[in-house]
Order: structure tokens, then sequence, then C-alpha cells
């Protein structure tokens, strides 16, 4: 069974047990958090729309940044010039039940 879950903007197909990361999310640690279900797939039966029930419930495993990015911004024969840089922040998830 799987299901897609919508959360940060994003959706996601996830099964029980699977772990990925999201957009950051408020909690701790091993806190339990619920995403909207907005489908299930199960033995080739499709739920879609408003005739999903289901809630996935999913445990805070940690909180992660990616890879550092950097901006660099400049203008052609000014001597303007600005590096920056960016991680991004993710909260590592582990989905437990979906029902």
């Amino acid at each position: 069974m799987y299901a897609v879950i919508s959360t940060g903007g994003k959706q996601y197909r996830v099964s029980e047990g699977d772990v990925l990361d999201v957009e950051i999310l408020a909690g701790n640690v091993g806190d339990t958090v619920e995403f909207p279900v907005l489908m299930t797939a199960e033995n080739g039966n499709v739920v879609a729309g408003a005739d999903v029930k289901a809630v996935a419930t999913a445990q805070i495993v940690s909180f992660v940044k990616a890879k550092k990015i950097v901006v660099f911004k400049y203008k052609a024969k000014k001597n303007e010039r600005t590096k920056n840089g960016h991680r991004q922040g993710y909260t590592r998830v582990k989905i437990v039940k979906i029902a």
C-alpha cells in the first residue's frame, strides 16, 4: 500500500517505513506529526479525492541541512560582486502508519 501526502507545498509518494526529508516542521525529535493523504492505492484499487479517509502518521527522526549552494551576483564592468551561501533546512521523518 502506498499513499500520496502533501506537506510544505509539495507532494510525496510514501509507504509505511519510508524515511524522507520534508520542509521544516515544528516539533522535536521523537514527536509524531500527521499529514493529509491525497490518494491511496492498494492492490490496484485507487482511492482519491473526497473519498480518502486516511491519515499518514510520521515520527520526526532528525533535523538536517542540504548541501551548501553558492549564490554569486555581479554586474559586468561595474566592480560589483556579492557572494552568498545558503543551506536549506529539512526535517527527516519516518512514516509509521497510513490509516
